[in-house]
């Protein structure tokens, strides 16, 4: 159990007295929250947030696996009959909408709350994922993944602030790298459902890959139940004038870790806040883009990236499998299982060393690792020196470390702008890295399998590879320690008071 100095009831009380007296002078607020939230133990709470919320990944994870897995059979279907071309530009429009779902929820995240939005952009998610499942020809099919996706943008938004800003800074690191990771527990799901969905001797194919989109609602209507117990952020909250329901908030977490055993250590460290009702988008792009241009150049290389990376392999696994390795679409499944638990691996072993070796240096090695293996990875496969099994292996070892570089990603913007922006600056370089590295690489990887080149299909991983490397010599020279500091450090609310 985690032990620290020790908190009393009348300690307590003192902080929610004086946010209140603060509060009800008017637009001023003089509080100490934020420090009281960063001092907190790891408690059962912070394992709610986790499962909670991190389930927003392993949804992801659960599409974007299926999207792959059941690529065989969507060509297959007599219905639907598409081409890789096809099943590439589907997928090209789960991530369009991504983008899309992402900017708008975003933008509403940081105007009217985070617990607002969880509930919203999870229905919209649900309602697309089981509608996908009714689909009967491509412009439809295209349509939900396109919603679907929207839904799953928006979540990124509004739970990637929410992370940040519930998680005491000691373990953002570790907890913002595993939470992203487990886009490969969904993607492990996916894997094993497919195995018995796809299998034409157990369910008939064209009523298999319908069933395995709606498997995704399932999920999420247990999330739905979840959510309930998970508060607004207080940092939110304080900045938008409700400085005594934040107060409340954290009190009554103190209360509950207190009574689980816990210890808290005091502290005086507090914070002048102008409250304000919204942040105006000039206000947005002006500290993005003026105020923090270097943090704008590394969150976006390191989004594009990642996005080009992961959804060039990702989407067209099952391809790769098929075409060249004459794998049957019923047996992709298993070779998901040991690339998933490669993925879940590398953000749990290695997000610990980002709080402790430090940011500049994990990103470093982590983006430089990825690249240079998926370049030999790359070498392999053209020379014909790997069978289905040791491309999955080579895949494995490559995204142990590419996953914990992702993940990464995300954890950079998230912490390196002020509260009032976060969700929308998550949002904007998500869609810009996205759209510049995501939404191409599905759709161009499709076509260079189709063309059945090796030398083709090499090109495009020696692409994801230069630009791996790329953003690890942009983490080099741009990219900050941040480590264990509080997120007033890092990057000051606007609405802070000198």
């Amino acid at each position: 159990m985690e032990k620290t100095g020790r908190v009393d009831l009348q300690e307590t009380q003192k902080h929610s007295t004086a946010v209140a007296q603060d509060r009800t002078r008017g637009t001023i607020v003089v509080t100490d929250i934020p420090a009281r939230l960063d001092r907190l133990p790891w408690a059962r709470f912070h394992w709610l947030v986790v499962v909670a919320l991190g389930i927003t990944w392993i949804l992801d994870g659960l599409e974007v696996t299926l999207a792959g897995s059941v690529a065989g059979a969507l060509r297959h279907s007599p219905t639907l009959q598409f081409s890789a071309a096809d099943v590439g530009l589907a997928n090209s429009a789960y991530l369009a909408g991504a983008v899309v779902g992402a900017l708008f929820f975003g933008w509403l995240t940081d105007r009217i709350g985070r617990k607002r939005l969880f509930s919203v952009t999870l229905l919209v998610y649900l309602t697309a994922t089981a509608a996908t499942a009714l689909t009967w020809d491509l412009p439809s099919f295209a349509l939900m993944r396109f919603f679907t996706g929207a839904g799953i943008g928006g979540e990124y938004s509004a739970i990637n602030s929410a992370i940040q800003e519930l998680i005491p800074a000691r373990r953002r690191g570790w907890t913002d790298l595993a939470i992203n990771g487990s886009f490969w527990v969904g993607a492990a799901i996916a894997g094993l459902g497919s195995i018995f969905l796809l299998d034409p001797r157990l369910v008939e194919p064209e009523i298999g890959w319908r069933v395995a989109f709606l498997s995704g609602a399932v999920i999420g209507l247990v999330i739905l139940f979840l959510r309930r117990f998970i508060p607004e952020s207080p940092r939110w909250l304080i900045t938008h004038g409700h400085a005594d329901e934040a107060d409340v908030i954290v009190t009554q977490l103190e209360a509950d870790m207190v009574q689980q055993g816990h210890v808290l250590p005091p502290t005086s460290e507090q914070i002048r806040l102008r409250t304000r009702r919204s942040t105006a988008l000039s206000e947005v792009f002006h500290t993005l883009f003026r105020l923090y241009p270097r943090r704008c150049v590394l969150g976006l290389g390191l989004m594009s990236a990642q996005a080009f990376f992961y959804n060039a392999i990702f989407f067209t696994y099952a391809m790769m499998l098929t075409d060249f390795y004459g794998v049957p679409s019923a047996d992709v499944g298993w070779y998901i299982l040991p690339f998933a638990l490669g993925n879940v691996l590398g953000p749990l072993l290695l997000g610990h060393f980002f709080d402790t070796i430090g940011r500049r240096r994990m990103l470093v090695f982590t983006y430089g690792a990825s690249a240079l293996l998926l370049a030999i990875t790359g070498l392999l496969f053209h020379q014909g020196h790997l069978d289905a099994t040791t491309q999955t292996l080579c895949w494995s070892v490559t995204f142990f470390f590419a996953s914990a570089a992702a993940s990464a990603a995300y954890l950079t913007v998230a912490e390196s702008f002020p509260l009032e922006t976060r969700a929308l600056a998550i949002a904007i370089f998500y869609a810009l890295g996205t759209g510049i590295g995501g939404v191409v690489a599905p759709a161009l990887f499709g076509i260079l399998i189709e063309s059945g080149s090796r030398g083709q299909v090499l090109i495009g991983y020696l692409i994801g590879a230069g630009l791996m490397a790329l953003a690890a010599l942009l983490a080099a020279w741009l990219a900050m320690n941040n480590e264990r500091q509080p997120l007033e450090s890092v990057a000051p609310p606007l609405s802070r008071e000198d």
